[in-house]
């Protein structure tokens, strides 16, 4: 009966868990659509509105898993790109677009040696 018991309150708290996991992906995703998506793809298929901007799904490890891109959308986050306005998220808001984008991103295609 312990056992039981013990089984059951870790399937809730492992449900709760992914339910706060799956609501914050969702803020993360609304927070992209409200202030990216006249630009950018921010789903899991779709071709950018603008050709420019990268879809989201293809920032891979060279953004999304640099040390310091949590703390950069903190900051306000802006590019090279003179039409991009400058965004800052407070730091709820911040780690909800960050695991968002992480659970889109594309599997990266091997890349192709060349043989002689």
């Amino acid at each position: 009966m312990r056992s039981l018991l013990i089984l059951l309150v870790a399937s809730l708290l492992w449900t709760t868990s992914v339910n706060a996991g799956d609501e914050e992906q969702q803020h993360g995703k609304e927070l992209l659509q409200s202030l990216c998506a006249r630009c950018h793809s921010v789903g899991r298929t779709g071709a950018s509105p603008n050709k420019q901007a990268p879809p989201f799904r293809s920032f891979s490890e060279t953004k999304l898993y640099d040390s310091d891109f949590l703390q950069r959308l903190q900051d306000g986050y802006s590019s090279i790109h003179p039409s991009m306005p400058t965004f800052r998220f407070k730091r709820g808001e911040a780690e909800a677009v960050l695991n968002y984008m992480k659970s889109i991103q594309e599997v990266p295609k091997p890349k192709r040696s060349l043989q002689r």
